[in-house]
């Protein structure tokens, strides 16, 4: 891929491991590699979900240490009340998180951080998007995650998939950043660093 500006191939690194992130970012059809950041992922006390969407997304993109390379990071917080929810990462728990989340609002703040050049010079932003649940009963619940088991995703559920039978609506800028990366921002982002989708071989 050439840069605009300086005529010099940049690499393209995605700092994740996530299939979906990967899916998503293959939409804009540029060629690119991934890395696991290896960022460990607690929060700080006192940190607010967007807050620590944002540091994390900016770790990943920060610990590929490429001069090279333009290196994308992400990171999505679910929070409900202003208090941060895990992945489920079980059946159980998933049941028990989406039983929680039952006829209320739940935010999902996705980050991103692009780090570019010798110099890391970066570009942060986070997405809002609000998701309001169904009143649904444990049996559903049960069945959904036994038919998409969505244990590894923000929330417990596949916005792409079967998981939208589980919501009332969805209010977001941005469509793409409910799975895991805010496509329309990227693009803007990606492009002011010389790497344009439409400037892109066939």
């Amino acid at each position: 891929i050439q840069g605009e500006d300086s005529g010099v191939a940049k690499r393209l690194i995605l700092a994740s491991t996530s299939p979906y992130r990967r899916e998503l970012l293959n939409r804009l059809g540029l060629p690119f590699e991934t890395a696991a950041p290896g960022v460990d992922e607690a929060p700080l006390p006192e940190e607010s979900p967007a807050e620590l969407a944002s540091r994390l997304a900016r770790a990943k993109a920060l610990a590929v240490r490429d001069p090279d390379a333009v290196v994308v990071g992400s990171d999505q917080v679910a929070s409900l009340e202003g208090r941060p929810l895990g992945k489920p990462g079980s059946h159980a728990k998933a049941v028990a998180q989406l039983e929680l989340f039952q006829g209320r609002e739940v935010l999902f703040h996705t980050a991103v951080c692009i780090a570019a050049g010798p110099d890391r010079d970066l570009q942060q932003h986070v997405d809002l998007t609000r998701v309001r649940f169904r009143r649904l009963p444990r049996a559903d619940l049960d069945r959904y995650l036994r038919l998409e088991s969505a244990y590894d995703c923000a929330g417990g559920f596949k916005a792409e998939g079967l998981g939208v039978v589980l919501f009332e609506a969805i209010e977001s800028s941005d469509p793409t950043a409910l799975i895991g990366l805010p496509l329309i921002w990227v693009t803007a982002a990606l492009r002011n660093t010389g790497l344009d989708p439409l400037a892109a071989p066939d």
